[in-house]
């Protein structure tokens, strides 16, 4: 299981890419402890787009059949001062007792947000 630590201000985003198995049955799951409101977490948008509307981060190759496929998530720093514990958790829904297959932790520390840039 990696584990990552990085520091975000208020309205900073995140983006952190797992490599999914899909064509397995397998999701990535998300549960957050520690300073919950310090972070929201939601699924990027396809494409391998880092913001909804934005353009792709490189070009998108066709994927093949049962070919892993890359998931994006954003999270974004809320409330300073928060500290969080994102743990991702790739499993098969059907299989609830079944452990996961992969993990990954990443620990966030919430500071203020930016000072406006002076004119």
């Amino acid at each position: 299981m990696e584990v990552r630590t990085v520091a975000l201000r208020v309205g900073e985003a995140y983006v952190l890419r797992l490599t999914g198995r899909g064509a397995r049955g397998y999701v990535w799951t998300w549960q957050v402890t520690g300073d919950a409101d310090a972070v929201e977490v939601s699924e990027g948008p396809p494409g391998g787009r880092a913001e909804p509307g934005g353009p792709p981060d490189r070009e998108a190759a066709p994927v093949l059949p049962g070919a892993p496929v890359e998931r994006t998530y954003v999270v974004r720093g809320r409330c300073p001062g928060g500290r969080a514990r994102i743990r991702f958790a790739q499993v098969r829904p059907p299989y609830p007792d079944e452990a996961p297959y992969d993990e990954f932790v990443l620990e966030v520390e919430v500071g203020p947000a930016a000072p406006p840039a002076a004119d």
